[in-house]
This record gives structure tokens, C-alpha cells and sequence, in this order.
């Protein structure tokens, strides 16, 4: 993880507030502080397109089952698991969030380490 995110003010402040109320374990708190402490802050509009966020679809490979899955990132109010909705504050998205195609990201999540790179980034 060697490139800055980009991210809104809005999520920014979003994630900030998450790792605030420890909706987090202790090793992704400090991940997130440090990304946010050097994190680069847009308006929406200058966000670029291929940056993961809200209201995007995203397609991302974990390397540790060598699977692909899609997910569409929404705001919290507007998830909805049968439709494929996806909180922004889900694990995977706190841990692509802020990160564009090409990045390959270690993350430790709550059942392990685990190796995702994101291959596609799209608007919905």
C-alpha cells in the first residue's frame, strides 16, 4: 500500500467516524488511520473514475481463492444483499475504498489476511 487514497470529504469522514466507534479490529484501525492521515481529499467531481467509492460497481479478485467477485458500493441506508448492494462501510469496501484499478491491497480481516486486487471500476 504505497499510493495515497482518494477519496470525498464525505467518505473521509464516513470511514473517520466508523474507526472512531471501533466498528473495526485494532489492525485495521491503525491501516485506516495512517491511509487517512495521508489520504488525498476531491469534491465527487473531481474524483477520478476509476477510484473505488459510493455508487460504483466494482470488480475485485481475491488472491487467496483465486475468485472474482462484483460488488456495488452504496451508501448504508441503501444496501440490500439480494440485489447485490453493498454498504460502503462492508469490510471489503473499508478495505478497497479510496483505491483504484491496478491496486493490489493486503487486508486483515476479521477471518485473516487476505490479498485483493481490484480489476474494474465502474459507475451505477
Amino acid at each position: 500500500m504505497t499510493k495515497n487514497v482518494i477519496l470525498t470529504t464525505g467518505i473521509y469522514d464516513m470511514i473517520k467516524d466508523h474507526v472512531r466507534r471501533k466498528k473495526v479490529t485494532q489492525q485495521e484501525e491503525e491501516l485506516l488511520l495512517l491511509e487517512l492521515k495521508n489520504a488525498e481529499q476531491v469534491l465527487r467531481r473531481d474524483l477520478p473514475e476509476n477510484i473505488v467509492t459510493v455508487n460504483r460497481r466494482v470488480k475485485i479478485k481475491d488472491h487467496n481463492d483465486n475468485k472474482e467477485r462484483e460488488y456495488m458500493f452504496v451508501s448504508t441506508t441503501k444496501k440490500n444483499n439480494k440485489k447485490g448492494k453493498s454498504s460502503i462501510l462492508s469490510d471489503v469496501a473499508v478495505a478497497t475504498v479510496g483505491r483504484q484499478v491496478g491496486d493490489i491491497i493486503n487486508w486483515p480481516f476479521k477471518d485473516g489476511e487476505r490479498k485483493l486486487e481490484i480489476l474494474k471500476v465502474e459507475s451505477i
